[in-house]
């Protein structure tokens, strides 16, 4: 058995999660204020639904016949540009774009449905493959439960300053208790 070719896989597996879930968001957030974003964004209804059938397409095309004709030079790129379309609405401040609540469930609702095709790659005996981009998806999962906790931090601190009966903070950073006087 040549274990080269089956550590590469998995290896490409691992990256090609990575780049839609780490690598593109992190691009569109350093060039968020670019104005090429108003003119690509689509919404948010159609760019998941996109995105999922094309990231399926693209994970489950060898395997089922449907792999286009340039293979990887057209697959790649396709899936790059659909990443692209599907973190739009939640990284750049587009006429598309998400609000806290939409962003949270977009990326929570997005995790389960761009691991199906993993789950497809498993069950057609490539087990690593399948696991390999499941962890390298990992950053999407991450940014659903980091923009969560900002948008709960940011509603608290809202609250608190909209409530003029709030606890004070304690100077020990303990966070809010009644302070004796």
């Amino acid at each position: 058995m040549d274990h080269s070719a089956h550590t590469s896989s998995v290896l490409e597996m691992a990256w090609w999660g990575f780049v839609v879930a780490a690598v593109v968001p992190g691009l569109l957030w350093l060039g968020r204020r670019n104005p090429l974003w108003e003119r690509v964004s689509v919404p948010p209804g159609l760019s998941l639904p996109l995105f999922v059938l094309l990231h399926g397409w693209v994970m489950l095309g060898d395997q089922m016949g449907l792999a286009p004709a340039g293979g990887g030079h057209v697959a790649e790129p396709l899936l790059v540009v659909g990443a692209v379309l599907f973190w739009v609405p939640v990284v750049n401040r587009t006429r598309h774009r998400l609000g806290d609540p939409g962003r949270c469930l977009y990326l929570f609702g997005a995790g389960p449905l761009l691991d199906l095709p993993a789950l497809g790659v498993i069950a057609a005996g490539h087990s690593a493959e399948g696991i390999a981009m499941i962890v390298g998806m990992l950053p999407l999962g991450f940014a659903a439960a980091y923009i969560t906790w900002s948008w709960v931090h940011r509603e608290e601190r809202l609250e608190s300053l909209r409530d003029p009966f709030a606890l004070p903070e304690r100077d020990d950073g303990g966070g809010a208790e009644p302070v004796v006087r």
